[in-house]
C-alpha cells in the first residue's frame, strides 16, 4: 500500500527506519548496559547486484509487459501470403520480446531479495560507525554494538516456500526428496544457535563491532567488498533517507485529503440532520393547525 516492493520494505527499509528513530535512545543508554543490535542475513547477499535505481522502482509487476496484438489485425482481405508471413514473424518477435521481459522481471524480483540483504549488511556497518562516533557526556566508551548473524538454511516454512517455488509440483518434489533435505538442512533449533551465541556470549559485550557470525563462530571477511565500503554505505544511507522522506510526505498529503473528506461528510450529515429536523418541525406545526381547524369547525356550524 506504500507503493514499495514488499521484500525491500521488510528486509531493509523497515529496519533502517526503526533504527534511525531509535538511534538517539541507543546512544544515550547508561554505560553499565550491554546493548546489542543483531541483524539477520543469509548467504544470498553474495549474488546480489546493488542497483539503487532498481530499488527506487515502486512496484515490480511481472505482468507489466505489453499485450500482444491479435492475429489477423490489419490484414486486408485477399492479402498475399508474403504479408501474412511477415506478420507472423512480427508476432513471433513480439512474443519472444515479451518472454525476455518477463524473464528480466523475474530476475529483478530475485535480485530484490538479495539486494535487500546486501543493503542491510552495508547499513549494519554504517550504523555501527554512527553509534561509535557519538561522544558520551560521561566520557565512557560506546556500549551499543552491532552483530550480523547468518543462521544458514534451516527446515523452516520460509525455506520450504523458497525451495518449492510456491507451487504444488514443487511441494510434491520437496516431499519426495525429504530425506535429502533432512540431511542437508538444519533444524530450526540448530539455526537459532548462532543468534543465541550473538546475544549471550560475553566477548561481544566488549570492544566495538560489527561482528559477522556464522555457524556459532566469528567470520573475519565478507564475500562482497561493498559491505565495508564507506562510499557505498553513504550512498545507501542517503538513498534510504530520501525514500523515507518521500513516502512520509505522500502519507501526510494522503492524511490531509482523508481529513478533508471526513469533514465534508460530517458537514453533509449535519445538513441532512438539520433539514430532517426542520421538515419534522414543519410537519408537526401543520398537524397542529389541522387539529385546531377540526376542533373549530363544529362550533361554526
Amino acid at each position: 500500500m506504500d507503493g514499495l516492493d514488499e521484500e525491500w520494505q521488510i528486509n531493509y527499509l523497515a529496519n533502517f527506519h526503526l533504527l534511525s528513530i531509535l538511534s538517539p535512545a541507543l546512544r544515550a543508554q547508561p554505560p553499565d548496559r550491554d546493548v546489542r543490535i543483531i541483524f539477520a542475513t543469509c548467504s544470498s547477499y553474495a549474488g546480489a547486484t546493488l542497483d539503487l535505481a532498481e530499488a527506487e522502482k515502486r512496484v515490480i509487476d511481472s505482468s507489466s509487459s505489453k499485450p500482444s496484438s491479435k492475429p489477423g489485425q490489419g490484414q486486408a482481405k485477399g492479402a498475399d501470403t508474403k504479408k501474412q508471413q511477415q506478420q507472423q514473424k512480427q508476432q513471433q518477435q513480439k512474443k519472444e520480446q515479451e518472454k525476455q521481459e518477463q524473464q528480466k522481471q523475474k530476475q529483478k524480483k530475485h535480485n530484490m531479495y538479495r539486494m535487500s540483504k546486501l543493503a542491510l549488511m552495508i547499513f549494519a556497518q554504517s550504523f555501527q560507525k554512527h553509534l561509535s562516533s557519538y561522544k558520551r557526556p560521561d566520557d565512557c566508551p560506546p556500549n551499543a554494538r552491532v552483530l550480523i548473524v547468518d543462521p544458514g538454511l534451516s527446515r523452516t516454512p520460509g525455506t520450504r516456500r523458497w525451495l518449492t517455488g510456491g507451487s504444488l509440483w514443487g511441494l510434491l518434489l520437496y516431499l519426495l526428496t525429504w530425506p535429502l533435505w533432512w540431511l542437508v538442512l538444519k533444524s530450526p533449533q540448530q539455526g537459532a544457535q548462532s543468534f543465541l551465541y550473538a546475544a549471550m556470549d560475553a566477548k561481544f559485550g566488549r570492544g566495538t563491532g560489527p561482528w559477522f557470525i556464522r555457524e556459532c563462530s566469528e567470520v573475519g571477511k565478507y564475500v562482497r567488498p561493498e559491505v565495508c565500503d564507506e562510499e557505498v554505505g553513504r550512498r545507501v544511507w542517503e538513498f534510504s533517507e530520501k525514500q523515507i522522506q518521500e513516502k512520509e510526505k505522500e502519507a501526510a498529503i494522503f492524511r490531509a485529503l482523508e481529513k478533508k473528506v471526513r469533514e465534508e461528510l460530517e458537514k453533509e450529515k449535519k445538513k441532512a440532520a438539520s433539514s430532517s429536523s426542520s421538515t419534522s418541525a414543519t410537519g408537526s406545526s401543520s398537524s397542529k393547525t389541522q387539529t385546531q381547524t377540526k376542533t373549530k369547525t363544529p362550533k361554526t356550524k
